[in-house]
């Protein structure tokens, strides 16, 4: 007696937590369900890729500072020399180009239809 009573027990247990877990499968796969845990995952793949590219940003600085400092860009320029005066153009009259040819032949206008009759 006490054997069938311990089996009928463990299949109920088991039916039940079948049934559960079908019915939580079930709940995942529903239309809404996959759109949220799709946007879940967008979400996330957003925020993995703005931290990646705040990483190479900041990589970049770095690297930019290092260059800097091993080619001497940083450092002030040697002296305390001032810029020199910039240039400026002489103000007077430009020659300009005055003669003018004139054609023996009078030219007509160009037509560029070439669906025209020649």
């Amino acid at each position: 007696m006490f054997r069938r009573t311990f089996w009928f027990t463990a299949g109920a247990a088991a039916g039940v937590w079948a049934t559960t877990k079908v019915n939580r499968k079930i709940q995942q796969l529903t239309p809404e369900s996959l759109a949220a845990q799709a946007a879940n995952k967008a979400i996330e793949a957003g925020h993995r890729l703005k931290d990646f590219a705040l990483d190479v940003r900041a990589g970049m600085v770095q690297r930019e500072a290092e260059l800097g400092e091993a080619l001497g860009l940083d450092a002030p320029p040697p002296g305390d020399r001032e810029l020199p005066e910039p240039r400026r153009a002489a103000l007077g009259p430009t020659p300009h180009k005055t003669t003018t040819t004139f054609s023996a032949r009078p030219t007509r206008p160009i037509s560029y239809n070439r669906n025209e009759d020649h």
